[in-house]
């Protein structure tokens, strides 16, 4: 367990029906334009969450997300649109698979940002469970990738995930 694996609390969920809508509030010890570097670029997000092999940066711009921890690359590929972009702010992507995924940034005093994350997605409660498990493993790695040391994939193993996921249950 890295030192930044403490610092991220459990994510909450609520569900209405068969949707279900993910939340975090994470302080981060980074200014928000290193945050909204890691969140919003193509080149930040493989440092923590996915390889950004589309991204346009504007309202309705394509993205097309690829997990470099999927050993199917189709399967791990995920597309769709920027439904919300306000640089420094807002970046918001809808991608199949996932549903809605927002990061809202605030500053949070000198040098520091709140990440306000919410992913809104459709599925059962075990989809539900494995995406609470897996965005809070991502946020350790953004944790991680903002103090200097981003995730390397090839070491990648599904040990927390599991950890993770059972304290989710």
């Amino acid at each position: 367990m890295t030192e930044s694996n403490e610092a991220v609390e459990q994510g909450t969920s609520r569900t209405r029906g068969d949707t279900h809508t993910l939340h975090w509030v994470l302080d981060l010890p980074h200014p928000v334009e290193e945050v909204w570097a890691a969140v919003a670029t193509p080149e930040g997000l493989p440092g923590w969450l996915a390889a950004a092999d589309v991204f346009e940066p504007r309202l309705g711009g394509a993205v097309t997300l690829r997990w470099l921890n999927a050993t199917d690359t189709a399967a791990g590929t995920h597309s769709g649109h920027i439904t919300a972009w306000d640089p420094d702010v807002v970046a918001e992507y809808t991608v199949d698979l996932h549903g809605r995924c927002r990061f809202h940034l605030e500053p949070a005093g000198t040098g520091r940002t709140a990440l306000r994350f919410t992913n809104e997605m459709v599925g059962d409660d075990s989809l539900r469970r494995d995406c609470l498990a897996g965005w809070h493993q991502h946020f350790e790695y953004l944790a991680d990738a903002l103090a200097g040391r981003p995730v390397d994939w090839s070491t990648w193993s599904p040990e927390r995930f599991r950890e993770l996921r059972r304290s989710y249950d």
